[in-house]
């Protein structure tokens, strides 16, 4: 599992200069044995009422896409859009 966080953490560094630019961030909590990642929005990624549309547009397709072991992302802080 080591190898494919790194892989996650590689995809997340494409987008975590924007995430950062806003004051947030996203961590990697885990991986788990049915290959789904789980993710915590940290600093103002926690609260913003857009993190559900970074989550899908940005997140979720740059884990997938560079990351095909993986085959679910999720976000356990996620706000919902229009919240």
């Amino acid at each position: 599992m080591d190898e494919l966080i790194e892989k996650v953490e590689l995809a997340l560094n494409n987008i975590r200069p924007y995430l950062i630019a806003d004051g947030g961030n996203v961590d990697v909590l885990e991986i788990t044995p049915d290959f789904t990642v789980k993710l915590e929005f940290t600093g103002s990624c926690g609260s913003c009422p857009m993190s559900s549309m970074t989550f899908k547009a940005g997140i979720e397709e740059a884990i997938l896409k560079n990351v095909p072991e993986i085959k679910k992302v999720e976000a356990i802080n996620m706000v919902a859009f229009g919240a």
